[in-house]
């Protein structure tokens, strides 16, 4: 048998609502002073409870709305009260109850929500910190050309800091998508350097099948980036959108040939062909005005 535990401000409400429901612990019919004492309660509930406070600070859109439905529903209440219709009044507080309830869980999840959205942001910028020094330590290894070392640690750098800045302003959403820009550039930062043109024959592939499957990802990966780092930018521009198809349009027709060549087992020509068309995609991303290494 499962055990569920319930938040403090839940079991608080719990209890209101068992004292709001018809039925239960209810006083007799008619007894006025008692329904005025559970309208003031309510009252209480909905406006200046530690509950009310945790809905209206968690901004939750959902939160706040269940909470003004149960203010309305109080307020309908007081008004069933003033016209002498106790039954009506005490369906209504019963109501009010039950949707402060819901207000206080739906801002319970969204806390839940929010910590997870923090968590996830800490472990992405772990990694492109993580990627950052892998990519410095290979820099030094591969004797890389340092204005294009220089130029992608700028615009990592930049990202992060966008992105540390979105997360500051609890813009959580846009706070990971340019996150994600970064490690996605970090990586293929790396990805360059340990297999572009001059490098990829020290990755030791098996086989030439085996080189051209590389490839292939290093192709989807790029492709990737296009629909990230562009999807924006293509939309507010038609001039950007053209010249970005117009790269695109080059490197689709280079994949397809090399998947050709590929099927007819000749390897050596479609990761050649492949090369072709992930340049194609670099360019592309670049000519939109984003660096990207390559």
């Amino acid at each position: 048998m499962r055990t569920v535990k319930y938040p403090r401000i839940a079991r608080f409400l719990a209890v209101a609502l068992s004292l709001s429901l018809p039925g239960i612990a209810c006083p007799a019919p008619g007894n006025d002073a008692i329904t005025q004492d559970r309208i003031d309660s309510v009252g209480r509930l909905v406006s200046k409870s530690s509950a009310a406070r945790k809905v209206i600070d968690s901004g939750d859109p959902s939160a706040l709305a269940k909470h003004r439905e149960a203010q309305s529903l109080h307020a309908a209440a007081q008004a069933a009260y003033r016209d002498n219709d106790l039954a009506g009044a005490k369906e209504l507080i019963a109501k009010a109850t039950r949707a402060m309830f819901e207000a206080a869980h739906i801002a319970d999840q969204g806390g839940d929500r929010k910590h997870k959205q923090q968590n996830d942001f800490e472990a992405r910028l772990a990694s492109v910190n993580a990627l950052l020094t892998a990519y410095e330590r290979i820099v030094a290894e591969k004797g890389a050309d340092e204005r294009s070392a220089g130029e992608t640690r700028a615009f990592i750098a930049a990202k992060v800091d966008e992105a540390q800045s979105l997360e500051k302003q609890r813009k959580m959403g846009g706070a990971r998508e340019v996150l994600d820009q970064a490690y996605l550039s970090a990586k293929i930062a790396i990805e360059q350097l340990r297999g572009g043109d001059t490098l990829v024959r020290h990755l030791n592939f098996a086989s030439k099948e085996e080189e051209y499957d590389y490839e292939v990802d290093r192709n989807d990966t790029h492709r990737m980036l296009v629909d990230i780092l562009l999807q924006e930018k293509m939309r507010n521009s038609s001039g950007v959108e053209k010249l970005v198809q117009q790269f695109m349009s080059k490197a689709e027709k280079l994949r397809s040939q090399a998947d050709a060549q590929a099927a007819d087992g000749a390897y050596d020509a479609a990761v050649e062909t492949l090369e072709l068309s992930t340049r194609e995609i670099v360019r592309a991303i670049r000519s939109a005005g984003v660096y990207i290494p390559g």
